[in-house]
C-alpha cells in the first residue's frame, strides 16, 4: 500500500529531511585522508545525537553503524571500520534519521582529498542521472519513468546500473511502497500521485553491474571489483513540480530537477 502524506505529516516529514541532509553535508566535510571509516561513523552519530534525532540504520535488522560508508568497489551498506581512507579513493556516504516520527534518507559519493578523472566522471554522472530521475518525478508520471530516465543517462554514459537493489517509498518507515527501481523492469509500474514521498537513488557502477553481498552480510560490493557511486534524494510528488526534501539547513534551496 502506498502512504500519501497530508500537509500534517509533510510539516514533521520535511525537518527530518533537512536533518538528514544537514547530517550529511557535514559529514561529506569531514571526510579526509588518514581518518577510519570507525571515525567517520563516529562524527556521523555525534551530529545526528547533536540534532536531537536517531539513526535510522543502527539496529536496523541489526545492522551495528549509525551511518552506511562504502568504500571504492562497494556499492551501498558497507560498515564502519578500522580501515583508514587514502587520497584518491572515493566513499558513498548513506545517511538517515528519525526525527518527528518520520525518516529522512539521503546518501553522496564523495572523494578522499581528490580523485582521478573516471573516479569523477562516475560521481558526475551517478548524481546527474538522480536529477534526470527527479525531473520525472510528477504527478501522473509512473515509477518506470524515473527509472527509465535514470538508465537512459548511466547507460548513455558508458556505465551500469544495479539491478539488485532500488529506491522505495519512506516516511514513517524507512522503507514503504512503492519501490523505485534505477532500470526499466516489465511489471506494472505504479502511478505517481500528489503526497507520495520517495527515496530515489541511483547505485551505479563502473564496470558491469553485477553485485554480491561479503560474509558480514551487509556489504555491497561490484562482483568485478570495478568502482561503484550512490547519490540519493527524498522527493515529494506534488501537483506541480518535484520538491527535494533532503535540502540541508542554511543552504538556499537550488532545484537541480
Amino acid at each position: 500500500m502506498i502512504i500519501l502524506k497530508n500537509e500534517r505529516d509533510l510539516e514533521a516529514m520535511r525537518p527530518a529531511c533537512r536533518l538528514a541532509a544537514t547530517v550529511l553535508d557535514e559529514v561529506a566535510s569531514f571526510v579526509r585522508p588518514g581518518i577510519t571509516t570507525k571515525e567517520v561513523d563516529d562524527y556521523a552519530g555525534s551530529r545526528i545525537k547533536h540534532y536531537g534525532a536517531r539513526s535510522a540504520f543502527l539496529g536496523y535488522r541489526k545492522y551495528p553503524c549509525q551511518i552506511c560508508i562504502s568504500v571504492n568497489e562497494q556499492v551501498v551498506h558497507g560498515m564502519a571500520s578500522s580501515r583508514v581512507l587514502n587520497f584518491g579513493e572515493i566513499v558513498s556516504l548513506d545517511v538517515g534519521v528519525v526525527f518527528n516520527g518520520f525518516v529522512g534518507d539521503n546518501a553522496r559519493t564523495v572523494s578522499v582529498g581528490g580523485c582521478g578523472l573516471i573516479e569523477q566522471k562516475l560521481m558526475d554522472v551517478t548524481e546527474k542521472s538522480l536529477y534526470e530521475g527527479i525531473a520525472q518525478a510528477i504527478a501522473g508520471n509512473r515509477v518506470v519513468d524515473i527509472s527509465r530516465a535514470i538508465q537512459t543517462y548511466v547507460e548513455g554514459n558508458g556505465f551500469s546500473i544495479v539491478r539488485e537493489f532500488v529506491g522505495h517509498g519512506v516516511g514513517r518507515s524507512m522503507h514503504e511502497e512503492p519501490q523505485v527501481p534505477n532500470f526499466v523492469e516489465g511489471r506494472s509500474s505504479p502511478k505517481l500521485r500528489p503526497g507520495m514521498t520517495i527515496a530515489i537513488e541511483p547505485m551505479v557502477n563502473a564496470g558491469l553491474p553485477g553485485v554480491k553481498i561479503l560474509n558480514d552480510g551487509w556489504t555491497v560490493v561490484t562482483q568485478d571489483g570495478s568502482l561503484s557511486a550512490h547519490f540519493e534524494h527524498t522527493v515529494l510528488i506534488t501537483e506541480k513540480e518535484p520538491e527535494i526534501l533532503t535540502w540541508p539547513e542554511n543552504v538556499a534551496f537550488r532545484s537541480k530537477a
